[in-house]
């Protein structure tokens, strides 16, 4: 009964939760296992909901993620897609539209943690937010500068209407480098043998013949 009633609860406050609420890291677990289709985030203790993907948004992960995992050993790393949550100093939770983990750490969540929500606290070798016109500024401004303030070997933003990859690397002294890629193919500093081909994730022949067609 109480269950339901936390539930229920949470359900009826929905559209108002990300201004208003203000809940404890034990509270927003609970919720985030509660309700595993809510894609909940945790914002300075504000619960946020992640917004719907656009086509576009939604094809630009898929395509990245299918050239993750056609070179990576399932062995050596786990790719996520739409999770885990990652968690920062400040208590914050993110959840990252893709993150790469080496499969050891994700065996030893699996052991240490079974039955509670899939978190992680430790910088991953690869980061990716995928830009869109609904989060945009927020991944900017607030995600992707959490991100580097977890140590993530490497943070990227894509951008599926630009179609550009920035790429924000760890240095040895905790700084970021940032490039800007528009083309040709990117090799993350983290992830050895992987190349991802830009024109693969920007799905560029397709739009070249469209665009043949429409003219």
């Amino acid at each position: 009964m109480v269950r339901r009633v936390y539930l229920s609860r949470n359900w009826l406050m929905r559209g108002t939760a990300e201004s208003i609420m203000v809940v404890s890291v034990k509270t927003y677990e609970q919720l985030a296992l509660e309700d595993p289709d809510g894609q909940w985030e945790l914002e300075c203790g504000r619960l946020r909901q992640k917004p719907g993907m656009t086509y576009e948004h939604s094809s630009t992960i898929s395509r990245l993620a299918g050239q993750c995992f056609k070179q990576l050993e399932p062995t050596e790393f786990t790719v996520f897609v739409n999770g885990p949550r990652l968690r920062v100093s400040s208590g914050s939770y993110y959840i990252p539209d893709i993150a790469v983990a080496p499969s050891g750490l994700v065996q030893r969540k699996l052991r240490e943690r079974r039955g509670q929500l899939d978190v992680y606290e430790e910088p991953l070798p690869l980061v990716v937010e995928v830009w869109s016109p609904s989060t945009g500024e927020y991944d900017v401004e607030l995600k992707l500068r959490e991100y580097q303030q977890r140590g993530d070997a490497e943070i990227w933003r894509v951008h599926p209407y630009e179609r550009t990859v920035t790429a924000w690397r760890c240095q040895p002294d905790g700084s970021y480098s940032e490039i800007v890629y528009g083309e040709g193919s990117i090799e993350p500093a983290a992830l050895p043998g992987v190349r991802i081909e830009l024109a693969t994730l920007f799905d560029r022949r397709r739009r070249e013949s469209d665009d043949e067609q429409a003219t």
